[in-house]
């Protein structure tokens, strides 16, 4: 294994409700949904409707401004219903389950034989392009462009996350198969990014992957940090990446020719009675999952994904494509009187400000409470400390919503995404939601080059 890569500046945040390497039985589930707005500029062309019968892997819509990338069914039933939004925008495809699991087959195949654009081909046919996304602008890859290289974070630092080479064990032969036709894909090298302290025996056998250690604090395991800090992306260059899950699913599909749309996803936060691992399918309804696990039906932030980055869903709503946990928080709709002055022993701090910076190994119940409201944009030093990239990111903030491409671009917007920002929004005083600001940096770039 290479050297280790040693991150200093980050923040682990420590919460309650992580959950042990135990799985559960999930419960039968009827509904599931594909979301157009899981997968970021998007402009879908449906190709079903409402009443039609659908199998595993059958297509339901394809990306107007790229008609070879689908998006497929994760199970196979009937289409129950299809919501629009303002000015019938396509929000979810709902499919009613038949619990038969018949698959669409694209047929079996030796990656290691097949040519460059026949593995491109099956992997836009099996509906799997999707999952890959590209850097810079954190969108769905295009087919038509081909990365400096491709990069896989092999965990995941976010805070409750899955424990990836745990749950991986026995997908050795999938993860290879992955591995072998993303290295069609590229002239570069396939990276792979571990955990230094962690237990990497599901990665040990891995061939034509270059591997390396990372440790240190969140956000390490986010896969725009181990770029950074392998190959840091240049104008007018692009790179490919792949969740380990994602690569399993990839590697599967030639394995055994189906698409397969199960996942390993843990329920955690402080409100689930019993956090656990389950078998899940993407895109599936909480609902069932949800029912007799929580400590109270009120007042709870459902969030699918990490409390970071996640989005918040309904006790109805469906667990999203990239997502693989649901977390539940208390809401945190109060106000708390007076809540700066107190010595605040149970409150978690990135800084000083509480008592509980004392308390080192301590698990806090954190809700979704903003704790005041948003005011003007200071340069406190805050960002810095936990944002470990060669950027300056107060500044690329303030550029993005000036709209200033060409300063974005000379202070590194083709480096980040959404996601490396979490930390900075969440330590942020004045309670900017840098996150989007970023996104919408983004998508003018996106924007003034179309």
């Amino acid at each position: 294994m290479a050297e280790t890569v040693k991150i200093k500046k980050g923040l682990d945040i420590a919460l309650v409700g992580e959950a042990p390497i135990e799985y559960s039985q999930a419960p039968t589930v009827e509904l599931f949904a594909l979301k157009p707005t899981d997968f970021h500029g998007l402009v879908p062309k449906l190709l079903v409707k409402q009443g039609d019968k659908v199998k595993t892997g059958t297509a339901l819509f394809y990306d107007k401004a790229n008609p070879e990338v689908k998006f497929v069914s994760p199970v196979s039933g009937e289409i129950k219903d299809i919501v629009r939004g303002e000015r019938r925008k396509v929000l979810e495809v709902i499919i009613a389950s038949d619990n038969q699991n018949t698959a669409e087959d694209f047929g079996s195949a030796d990656v290691l034989k097949l040519t460059t654009e026949e593995v491109k081909q099956r992997i836009l046919d099996g509906g799997m392009w999707p999952f890959i996304k590209q850097r810079p602008y954190d969108i769905v890859a295009k087919p038509n462009e081909t990365p400096k290289a491709i990069f896989i974070s092999g965990f995941d630092s976010s805070p409750l996350a899955p424990v990836y080479s745990e749950i991986l064990k026995g997908s050795e032969k999938a993860l290879q198969a992955g591995i072998n036709a993303l290295c069609k894909l590229t002239q570069g090298k396939v990276h792979l990014g571990v955990n230094a302290k962690a237990d990497n025996s599901v990665y040990a056998s891995l061939k034509n992957v270059s591997v390396h250690a990372f440790e240190g604090p969140h956000p390490a395991g986010n896969v725009g940090i181990q770029i950074h800090h392998i190959s840091p992306i240049n104008k007018g260059e692009v790179v490919w990446v792949i969740n380990p899950q994602d690569l399993v699913a990839l590697g599967n599909l030639f394995i055994n020719g189906t698409y397969d749309a199960t996942r390993n996803i843990v329920l955690c936060g402080s409100e689930v009675i019993a956090p656990r691992y389950y078998k899940f399918v993407l895109g599936g309804s909480v609902k069932a999952l949800l029912s007799k696990t929580l400590k109270t039906e009120q007042k709870n932030r459902i969030i699918s994904g990490n409390v970071l980055t996640g989005s918040t869903i309904s006790t109805d709503g469906f667990l999203c494509a990239y997502h693989h946990q649901i977390t539940v928080i208390p809401e945190g709709d109060y106000h708390e009187f007076f809540g700066w002055l107190l010595p605040g022993f149970g409150k978690f701090s990135a800084s000083h400000a509480f008592f509980s910076w004392f308390c080192k190994n301590k698990k806090y119940k954190m809700d979704s409470n903003l704790h005041g409201g948003h005011r003007a944009l200071v340069v406190t030093g805050q960002y810095e400390k936990v944002f470990p990239m060669d950027v300056l990111p107060v500044h690329l903030v303030k550029s993005a919503i000036a709209g200033d491409i060409d300063q974005m671009e000379r202070l590194g917007i083709y480096e980040v995404a959404p996601e490396d920002f979490a930390l900075c929004e969440f330590v942020c005083s004045s309670k900017t939601e840098v996150q989007r600001i970023i996104r919408e940096g983004l998508d003018l770039i996106i924007k003034e080059m179309n």
